[in-house]
């Protein structure tokens, strides 16, 4: 798979380039003007338009691989032994480095019962997920769930942004539309222009409160005693545009309604015929699992997938993540 937009890639190149030369003068290290010559090489096969064509096999090299690294000018398949070790010691690396960024699987404070389960499909993955406790008890809790654009090391890398991004910008206090927009501004100034993430970023009050904002992501469903609500996306994915309107969806959770939010690893699951799990199908499970505590809600939605995948291969990153308030008796 090519990179399609070579205009990115050469922007990119010649910003570091650009970087390097301005540090040569003063540290005249050996590695960086080897890496100087490496950018000038990958500018030039830009130019003769073999750009991400692999210099052994001469296939097109894989899009992620260049997406996380515009230097390489090999594919995978070509690596050598010693190559493809230290590759696989960075991947364990990366998959440790990101499993410690993700919150608790069981959270029961602040006002809530919270589970989720994180699949990745590989040793790191492209899905987000956080939590962020309140520094006071009267404020809410903060999460961010989402899926970013890509696969691999390019897109994990992405989703540690993401975590630091939201993080630095909460000690702000904004309302969470002017929390959004400012995130979503400086997201576009630091990552590539292809970089962007479907995302639900919200905030979940001691008394069942929720407010939140789907950009562009899976609809979050709202399982009540008596049906099933859809808050279906009010924007573009995050990150897309440096600048758009963030609609607010507030609600409050009863004691036994949840919150079930998912990555597309669940909805476009494909059984052996190719057909789709479906969000109708989420909905008619979830709708039989009304009241239950939210590991059983996820046990229950995760045991119908496997049913209906009939030993399918799984080709994505899955997340599933389930948010009921606790009773006021329990704070």
């Amino acid at each position: 798979m090519q990179i399609t937009d070579h205009g990115v890639v050469k922007e990119q190149l010649e910003l570091r380039r650009h970087q390097l030369e301005g540090i040569l003068p003063a540290r005249g290290e050996q590695h960086l003007h080897r890496l100087l010559h490496e950018v000038d090489a990958a500018l030039g096969r830009l130019d003769r338009g073999d750009y991400g064509i692999c210099e052994e096999c001469l296939e097109p090299m894989e899009e992620e691989r260049l997406l996380a690294n515009p230097l390489h000018r090999v594919c995978l398949e070509c690596l050598s032994a010693d190559e493809t070790r230290a590759l696989e010691h960075d991947l364990e690396t990366a998959a440790v480095i990101q499993g410690a960024l993700l919150p608790e699987q069981d959270y029961c404070r602040s006002g809530w019962d919270i589970h989720f389960e994180y699949q990745p499909v590989g040793p790191v993955s492209g899905d987000h997920l956080d939590l962020i406790e309140p520094l006071r008890p009267d404020e809410p809790l903060v999460f961010l769930f989402g899926d970013v654009a890509g696969k691999g090391v390019a897109a994990s890398l992405l989703t540690s942004h993401l975590h630091a991004l939201f993080r630095s910008l909460l000690t702000l206090d904004l309302p969470l539309e002017e929390l959004i927009g400012r995130a979503n501004r400086i997201f576009c100034e630091s990552t590539p222009a292809n970089a962007y993430a479907t995302l639900v970023v919200g905030r979940l009050g001691a008394g069942g409160e929720v407010e939140l904002c789907n950009l562009g992501h899976c609809p979050p469903l709202i399982v009540r005693q008596d049906r099933v609500e859809t808050i279906a996306a009010s924007t573009v994915p995050f990150g897309l545009f440096d600048q758009g309107v963030f609609e607010v969806n507030r609600f409050v959770l009863e004691e036994d309604d949840f919150l079930f939010l998912y990555t597309d690893g669940l909805s476009e699951a494909a059984n052996e015929w190719g057909e789709e799990y479906g969000q109708q199908r989420i909905i008619s499970t979830l709708e039989k699992l009304r009241g239950v505590p939210p590991a059983d809600a996820i046990a229950g939605s995760l045991s119908d997938l496997r049913r209906f995948r009939n030993g399918g291969t799984r080709r994505d990153d899955l997340t599933v993540m389930v948010s009921r308030p606790l009773p006021l008796s329990a704070f």
